[in-house]
C-alpha cells in the first residue's frame, strides 16, 4: 500500500474536539476518543500540498470561484456514481449540516413539518426544531442484522402539513447503503405527497466493498425534481473545518429558492483554501480512497468478529457504508447510566451513546472505526475487559 494509515498521530492539543474535550472537561484520563466523525488519517499529502501552494502566494483576497472548481465538483459524481451533473445545479454550502438549515428555511414554513429517520445523526431534528419546524419521526425497522425504512409506516405519518423528508444516505449512524428499490418507494411516496427529498450524501464514498451508493437525484427525471443532495470531501478526506460543501439541485425552481436562502445570509463562495483543498481532493483522491475503504472494512470486520467472539452479549449491526460501528450494548440489561460509567470510567472508551440518535437508539453506541487499527484493537480489549468486572 502507498499509504500508512497504521500511523499514530498525536491529535491532543490541537484544539481537537474528539481527542482534547475531555481533558478540557477534567474527565478521564487516558480516553480512547472515538466518538466525533472525523478520521485520524492525516489528509494526503495532494491535498495539503495543494493548499500549501496556495498559500505560499501570500495574497488573499477576493476571489471568484472558478469554472475548475465545479468541473471538479462534477467529474467526481460522474466518475464515482455515474451521475451527470450539470455547472447550473451546483450551488456552494460552508457545510452539509448547514445546508440543511438553509433547505429547511427554504422549503418549508413555520409549523410545517419534516420527517427524520431515526434513530439518525441528531443535527437532523435540531435544524428542524431551531427553524419553528415539528420533527416528523417515522423510524427505521430492524431487520436482523440490518435496519429497513418503515415505507408503509411513512405513508401513514403524512398529513397536509408534511413538506419535507431529510435523508441519510448512506445511513449515519446504523450503516445502511439504501438499494435503489428503497430509494424509490420512498421517492414515489414524496412525489405523490409533494415532499421534497434532502439528501444528505456526505458518506457517499465510503461504501464498503459489495455495497453501492446511488445519489438518489440520480434514480430518474422525477426524482430529480424534488430532491436537494448534499455532498462535501470533508468526510472522505478529513477535511471538515476547511468548510466546503456542494448543494446539488437538478430542478431550477428549486435551485432559485435555496440560492435565495443563502443569498439572504451573505454566503456565495467557499474560502479560498477549501477550494484549493477540494479541487485536489476530487482531481486526485481516487487512488487514495481506493486504499482507504479496504482499510476500514477492515477495520470493521476486526470490531465485528472480536464482539461476536468475545463479547456475546453485544451485538454490531452491518455497516455497508460510513466509518461508523454500530453496536447494541441492551443484551448485557444496563441501564444507561451503567454503560456510561462501564464505557467510559472502566473501559477508558469514550463513543457516541445512541440515545442522541433518538428513538432507537437506546442502548446502542456508535464507535469512529477511522482510526488505526491498533487503536481499535486496545479500544475493544478495554471494552472486554471492562464488561468482565461488572
Amino acid at each position: 500500500m502507498k499509504y500508512d494509515f497504521d500511523r499514530i498521530i498525536t491529535r491532543t492539543g490541537t484544539h481537537s474536539v474528539k481527542w482534547d474535550h475531555h481533558d478540557m472537561k477534567g474527565e478521564v484520563e487516558g480516553m480512547i476518543p472515538m466518538s466525533i466523525a472525523d478520521m485520524d488519517f492525516e489528509a494526503p499529502s495532494f491535498i495539503k500540498d495543494a493548499i500549501i501552494e496556495r498559500a505560499a502566494h501570500g495574497v488573499f483576497g477576493y476571489t471568484v470561484v472558478p469554472g475548475s472548481y465545479y468541473a471538479a465538483v462534477s467529474g467526481w459524481l460522474e466518475r464515482r456514481f455515474g451521475w451527470k451533473v450539470e455547472r447550473e445545479w451546483i450551488r456552494f454550502s460552508p457545510g452539509v449540516v448547514q445546508a440543511l438549515a438553509f433547505s429547511v428555511q427554504a422549503f418549508t414554513g413555520p409549523g410545517d413539518k419534516v420527517i427524520i429517520q431515526p434513530p439518525v445523526y441528531h443535527p437532523f431534528r435540531a435544524v428542524i426544531a431551531n427553524n419553528g419546524r415539528a420533527v416528523l419521526n417515522n423510524p427505521l425497522v430492524r431487520d436482523g442484522g440490518g435496519y429497513r425504512m418503515d415505507i408503509e409506516g411513512l405513508k401513514r405519518s403524512i398529513d397536509k402539513k408534511t413538506r419535507m423528508i431529510i435523508l441519510s444516505s448512506p445511513h449515519n449512524p446504523v450503516g445502511r447503503v439504501w438499494k435503489d428499490a428503497e430509494l424509490k418507494a420512498l421517492v414515489d411516496i414524496c412525489l405523490e405527497n409533494n415532499i421534497i427529498i434532502i439528501s444528505d450524501e456526505i458518506h457517499s464514498d465510503l461504501v464498503m466493498p459489495g455495497f453501492r451508493h446511488t445519489p438518489t437525484a440520480s434514480l430518474s427525471d422525477d426524482a430529480a425534481s424534488i430532491t436537494v443532495a448534499c455532498t462535501s470531501p470533508s468526510k472522505t478526506f478529513n477535511i471538515a473545518e476547511l468548510h466546503v460543501a456542494n448543494v446539488v439541485i437538478p430542478d431550477e425552481g428549486l435551485f432559485s429558492r435555496f440560492d435565495l436562502a443563502l443569498t439572504r445570509t451573505g454566503i456565495n463562495k467557499p474560502n479560498v483554501l477549501g477550494m484549493a483543498a477540494l479541487e485536489a481532493a476530487y482531481n486526485n483522491g481516487e487512488a487514495w480512497l481506493d486504499e482507504l475503504i479496504p482499510y476500514l472494512h477492515a477495520n470493521y470486520l476486526l470490531m465485528r468478529e472480536f464482539v461476536k467472539e468475545r463479547l456475546p452479549q453485544v451485538n454490531a449491526a452491518r455497516m455497508e457504508g460510513t466509518y461508523l460501528g454500530w453496536l447494541d450494548f441492551n443484551g448485557l440489561g444496563l441501564s444507561e447510566v451503567e454503560l456510561d460509567e462501564m464505557l467510559l470510567t472502566k473501559a477508558r472508551v469514550a463513543m457516541t451513546p445512541g440515545r442522541i440518535f433518538g428513538a432507537g437508539g437506546e442502548g446502542f453506541y456508535r464507535m469512529n472505526l477511522a482510526c488505526p487499527r491498533p487503536v481499535i484493537a486496545e479500544a475493544l480489549k478495554r471494552i472486554e475487559l471492562a464488561l468482565r468486572s461488572i
